[in-house]
């Protein structure tokens, strides 16, 4: 027997009793989501772990960070076989590729030039699913020498893993089995498919979207609601790196090993900087006199912005930079949040009334006085700054709240143009194995806020679900409300991210609550090679977080 010590409850077990069995002993808290991960004496497990010594034991819930990426990566798994068992009777075998998050859920593409995406097909994969739910189909976990498992995919004519793996420095890798279905993914898995219960197949565009339940709610699937401009602009992105050959972190290491990347890193910002003449020629051709820029974090709002009136000069206009954060209320009237911190982040936190009119003069041909905030001691000032527009100024204003239509309510319709910029990262570890657009922005803020505030790696970490919840209540709302929208990521920029941030995520000690993230965010850079960021253009966005960079930043 050993002692399995939760909380400030101990229970005596049989060595070797899985961490599964001594958490239906333990039983669940009411509304905290499935226990579906473990810590055992600090390290995270998966349930499938056993004691076999005294242990500390504490569980995590599809509730928490790391629960719902297991729950969402073990449901794709699920999935993957679904369709495998329905291609056997209906004769629709394909590649299935998972690309992007879209309305709460992944959207996926079925490759078979011969077959397409329908509900019926879909209804069928979806029944197979709550059919494996039911049978509670255990998800073994093997370990292979690497290199037999390069042959096993090569075999199969996986080449997507093929060309990750030929990189991978390890001797060994996980492999998970599905009912005799063998994958590989990034990341730990539920012990059965009995506890996958929640997710539900929407057909969109030529694919569809596995739409599945949220940190929030882990026992409800959301109600699909389609994302069209976020999806067209994620399409494009997926479609550059597909014609680039980098739409996987293998095909991007194959290009960094043959020498080409230079080449590809100037393509890649060529069709960055064509897709910003296009905006600014919109702005242009439709008369616009307000350009409200807005973003999540680590987006590369400001070098966007300073690029954009590159090009808006060249169109023979005048753009004028603003930031909605000189408009702050002064630190005395700032609202605080449930935790009695200043809340900046919230509408409230800003002089609404105050922009309106100052925008609502300019536009009436009046020279008003432009303010300043200082934050240090919380105050907006005067310092005789002030402007008026003539017939070719253009404001460019730029703040989270920007596609808040309360933001500019007293402003025409038609004197503004909306633009919604984020890092909507369009490079996948493999076909199965996305990338998550969150972590590409918290790596970029990483490095920034070293750099330039002095932030250790784990104050920055420790930070971002507070940056998050903000993003969820005052940016994403509003994003499909843009007239246009950019995508900030560059298929390189891993790499050339992964030197600078390492150092920094290494130096997280132990014992830091952030560590655990850290080694995630370590394990995953693993699949990247690294290289230099002198071949990145100055003026380049990502300048912006590494350093060098041509704009005031």
């Amino acid at each position: 027997m050993v002692k399995v010590t939760i909380g400030d409850k101990v229970y005596e077990v049989e060595q070797g009793t899985t961490l599964e069995e001594i958490a239906k002993l333990h039983g669940e808290a009411p509304d905290a989501g499935d226990i579906v991960l473990a810590y055992r004496n600090g390290h995270l497990c998966e349930l499938f772990k056993t004691v076999e010594e005294d242990a500390a034991v504490s569980f995590l819930t599809t509730m928490s960070k790391s629960g719902n990426s297991t729950y969402k990566r073990s449901v794709i798994l699920m999935m993957m076989k679904a369709f495998r068992d329905v291609a056997k009777r209906t004769g629709s075998s394909g590649r299935i590729r998972v690309l992007f998050s879209l309305s709460k859920g992944f959207y996926c593409e079925f490759k078979n030039k011969n077959v397409k995406v329908t509900d019926e097909l879909l209804k069928q994969v979806e029944e197979r699913m709550r059919e494996m739910v039911d049978e509670n189909i255990p998800i073994e976990k093997k370990t292979y020498p690497s290199y037999d498992l390069i042959n096993r995919f090569e075999r199969q004519g996986r080449t997507d893993k093929v060309e990750l793996f030929k990189y991978r420095r390890a001797s060994n890798t996980n492999a998970y089995i599905l009912d005799g279905f063998e994958d590989y993914y990034y990341g730990f898995m539920v012990p059965s498919t009995g506890y996958l219960k929640y997710f539900a197949l929407f057909k969109y565009e030529d694919g569809f979207v596995l739409q599945l339940p949220s940190r929030s709610e882990p026992g409800t699937v959301p109600e699909f609601k389609p994302q069209h401009k976020l999806f067209d602009v994620l399409k494009q992105s997926d479609d550059w790196g597909v014609m680039l050959g980098m739409d996987t972190v293998g095909g991007l290491n194959d290009t960094i090993a043959s020498g080409e990347i230079a080449d590809m890193m100037l393509v890649q910002e060529a069709l960055q900087e064509k897709n910003i003449a296009k905006i600014a020629e919109q702005i242009k051709n439709q008369g616009k006199k307000f350009v409200l820029i807005a973003g999540p974090s680590s987006s590369g709002k400001t070098s966007f912005s300073h690029r954009l009136s590159i090009q808006l000069k060249a169109m023979g206009l005048n753009p004028h930079p603003i930031a909605l954060d000189n408009y702050f209320v002064e630190r005395k009237y700032t609202p605080r949040d449930e935790f009695g911190n200043y809340d900046f982040e919230c509408l409230e936190a800003v002089d609404v009334k105050q922009f309106n009119e100052d925008m609502v003069r300019l536009l009436n041909g009046e020279t008003v006085p432009m303010p300043t905030f200082d934050f240090i001691d919380g105050k907006r000032e005067y310092k005789g700054n002030v402007m008026e527009i003539k017939e070719t100024d253009v404001l460019v204003i730029e703040g989270i709240h920007g596609l808040n239509p309360r933001m500019s309510e007293l402003l025409p319709d038609e004197s503004k143009f909306k633009i919604y910029i984020s890092a909507l990262t369009q490079l996948n570890v493999d076909e199965h194995n996305r990338i998550s657009t969150t972590d590409g922005r918290l790596i970029r803020r990483i490095v920034r806020d070293a750099r330039t505030r002095g932030h250790s790696a784990a104050k920055t970490i420790s930070m971002w679900d507070s940056v998050r919840r903000g993003e969820e209540k005052n940016i994403f709302p509003y994003q499909e409300e843009a007239d246009a929208m950019f995508n900030s990521a560059l298929i390189y920029e891993l790499s050339v991210i992964k030197p600078h941030v390492e150092p920094l995520l290494f130096a997280i000690p132990r014992d830091s609550e952030e560590y655990q993230e850290a080694k995630r965010l370590l394990k995953f850079l693993d699949y990247f090679l690294g290289i230099s960021s002198e071949n990145i253009p100055n003026n380049s966005i990502l300048r912006e977080f590494v350093g060098g960079s041509c704009f005031p930043v």
